[in-house]
Parts: structure tokens; C-alpha cells; sequence
């Protein structure tokens, strides 16, 4: 007997219950008698091919049934199994089988839909406070997103043959196209502008002392910009669209100076083209990444977390409100904070490489006023 089986006992039965065609040590009700998984298994087969006919015994059908001699005559142990009681009726034929086996999985079905949509009904939706803060950190987003809405429209590809012939080595395996990073670079500090904007639209961060207005903003700058390159992915032409003009492939981005931080953006760009994301479900992921509380140098820090709670909450509601047709939609909309606060602080590495392998005079003052420490 496998060993799965041999420590498992239902609780209908007595632990040293036996079966009753050849005394082995049952394991369940099989086809009506308790049996064990042997002589299930043989009843089952026998009926399912249609095997009785051709079994014969040699010694005129008298033979005894045990453990040890059940195998050796067919006809006397499925003698046996229909004398004990084990009915033929209840052995399903193929097509029984997969129709018995496809109402279990629609029940299955039928009853996760069920819980989703339990889980709806009691998932509470924003309160009139709540809505009064998503407004306001809404309006903040859209006044300051380069292009709203209309950016595939407006947006201009980055020629082919730029950010095509890497020219300088970086580490860790990487090219820098400075032609490639040059173009990059005349876009940067408006990116990084209509961020630092948008956080100056919220009140709860303007009333925060300016030193921690600066080390949030310089915590949470590129996660931002990322966020919004990632939430333009055209999964059509394989691009990003970078401050809503300049649409780039991964090859250009990652060759003009971001390296493997590349990647990380265009699979967040590839992963959340399915979560079908509205303009106030970006805002608050914003939000919730401007008010990090975990910042290294941060003096208001629970003020910081409690104004964070606060943004977290109202969103949960939000997307309860929203109802988007995935399964556990919020926590997996969570995990993607986490892979923005990653690309983070892996471009805080590459920023370090990136000064030593290209000229100082292509860094944008802004751009090196918020990535240096």
C-alpha cells in the first residue's frame, strides 16, 4: 500500500477496521463496502473495461481471498467483491466520469464567483471625507501628467538609430549611448518639475517642514516618473511614453543609461496594462509613494505614516468602488508599490555609475539636485 494512504484512516472508521474482500487495512467506503485501495481499485478497473468475462479460475472458483492471494486469481476476488456487496452501478464509465468531474469544477467556479461577489458587497466604498481627499489628490495628478489623457496622440518616437550603438562601457554589463542619454536628459527636469508640482498640490505636504518636503521628494521621484512611464505602456508598438512626449523602446532606454532598471520599468509597464488603471488609481499610488514614512533623515515621521494610512484607506475604498473584475485585485495593486520602491532604489545605484561613465556637463542641475545624496 503506497504510504500516503497507509497513515490516513477517515473518521468513519475504526482504526483497525479490515477490508472485507481480502482483510488488508481499510481505507474508506468504496462502491458501498469498506474496502481498501487495492481491491478498490481492482473492482473499479474490472468494471470500467469490462474485464470479468475473461477471468477464469483454475481450481473450479474455490480459491480463498487475502492479502496475500488476491492477486493471483482474478475471478474468485471479483467473485468476492460483488458477494460482500460492491456495486457495479456506482463504477462511472468514462463519459460519467468527465461529466461528473466538469460539475465539480463548475461548482468550484460557481462558488468562487460567489465569494467575489460576497466580498464586494461588504467591502465598504469611500466615505464623503474620503472623496473630498481623492479629489484633491486627483486634480493634483492630472494638472500636472504631461499630455492627460491624450498622450498616445502627441507622443514622438525616438528614432531607431538612436540609442542603437552603445559607445561608452558601463558596469555591470551595460552600454550608455550618450546620444541616446542626451535626448533623456532634455526631458528629465520637466519630469522631474511636474512631480515636485504635484506634490505642492496637496496640503498635507506643503504643511510639512521643508526638509522633509526635500528628502520625500528626492525618495520618491523616480518611483513617480517610473510609475507614470510604466502606466503608458503601448503593448502595440512595445514603448514607453516618457513625460507623455517621447515614446522609446526598451532597448533605447535601457542603452541611453538606465541599464537593467529598464527592464524593471517595461515589465511593471507589461504588468499593469492589465490592471486597466484610471487617472485617480495613479494618483493615489503616488500618493501613498510620496508619503514614505521610512525615508533615512525624515523628522515628522508619524505624521508622515498617519497622512500615508490615510491615502492607503481612501484608496482600498476607492478601488472597492471601482470593482475591477480581478481577484484580489488590492493586494496585488500593493505589491507593485513595492516594485516601484525597488526600481528606486536600484536607479540610486545606477545613478552612481552613470556619474562616473558619462560627462558631468550632460546631467541636468535639477536632475542632479534630486538623485544626489
Amino acid at each position: 500500500m503506497p504510504s500516503s494512504m497507509s497513515g490516513y484512516i477517515p473518521s468513519y472508521l475504526d482504526k483497525d477496521e479490515l477490508c472485507v474482500v481480502c482483510g488488508d487495512k481499510a481505507t474508506g467506503y468504496h462502491y458501498r463496502c469498506i474496502t481498501c485501495e487495492g481491491c478498490k481499485g481492482f473492482f473499479r478497473r474490472t468494471i470500467q473495461k469490462n474485464l470479468h468475462p475473461s477471468y477464469s479460475c483454475k481450481y473450479e472458483g474455490k480459491c480463498v481471498i487475502d492479502k496475500v492471494t488476491r492477486n493471483q486469481c482474478q475471478e474468485c476476488r471479483f467473485k468476492k467483491c460483488i458477494a460482500v456487496g460492491m456495486a457495479t452501478d456506482l463504477v462511472l464509465d468514462d463519459s460519467k466520469r468527465l461529466a461528473k468531474r466538469k460539475l465539480i469544477e463548475e461548482n468550484r467556479e460557481k462558488r468562487r464567483k460567489d465569494e467575489i461577489q460576497k466580498s464586494l458587497v461588504q467591502k465598504p466604498e469611500p466615505t464623503q471625507e474620503e472623496w473630498e481627499l481623492i479629489q484633491v489628490v486627483s486634480e493634483a495628478h492630472v494638472a500636472t501628467n504631461a499630455q492627460g489623457s491624450h498622450w498616445k496622440q502627441k507622443r514622438k518616437f525616438l528614432p531607431e538609430d538612436i540609442g542603437q550603438a552603445p559607445i561608452v562601457n558601463a558596469p555591470e554589463g551595460g552600454k550608455v549611448d550618450l546620444e541616446a542619454f542626451s535626448q533623456f536628459t532634455k526631458i528629465i527636469t520637466p519630469a522631474i518639475t511636474r512631480v515636485v508640482d504635484f506634490a505642492k498640490k496637496l496640503p498635507m505636504f506643503c504643511e510639512l517642514p521643508c526638509e522633509d518636503q526635500i528628502i520625500l521628494l528626492k525618495g520618491c521621484c523616480m518611483e513617480i516618473m517610473s510609475l507614470r512611464a510604466a502606466v503608458r505602456y503601448d503593448p502595440e508598438s512595445e514603448t514607453l511614453t516618457l513625460n507623455g512626449e517621447m515614446a522609446v523602446t526598451r532597448g533605447q532606454l535601457k542603452n541611453g543609461g538606465l541599464g537593467v532598471v529598464s527592464d524593471a520599468i517595461f515589465d511593471l509597464g507589461v504588468s499593469l496594462s492589465s490592471f486597466s488603471l484610471d487617472d485617480t488609481e495613479v494618483a493615489l499610488l503616488q500618493a501613498v509613494l510620496l508619503m514614505s514614512s521610512d525615508r533615512p533623515g525624515l523628522t515628522s515621521v508619524e505624521r508622515i505614516e498617519k497622512c500615508q494610512e490615510g491615502f492607503l484607506l481612501a484608496f482600498e475604498h476607492y478601488i472597492n468602488y471601482r470593482k475591477h473584475n480581478i481577484a484580489h485585485f488590492w493586494p496585488k495593486l500593493l505589491m507593485k508599490v513595492t516594485d516601484l520602491r525597488m526600481i528606486g532604489a536600484c536607479h540610486a545605484s545606477r545613478f552612481l555609475h552613470m556619474k562616473v561613465e558619462c560627462p558631468t556637463e550632460l546631467f541636468p542641475p535639477l536632475f542632479l539636485e534630486v538623485f544626489e545624496d
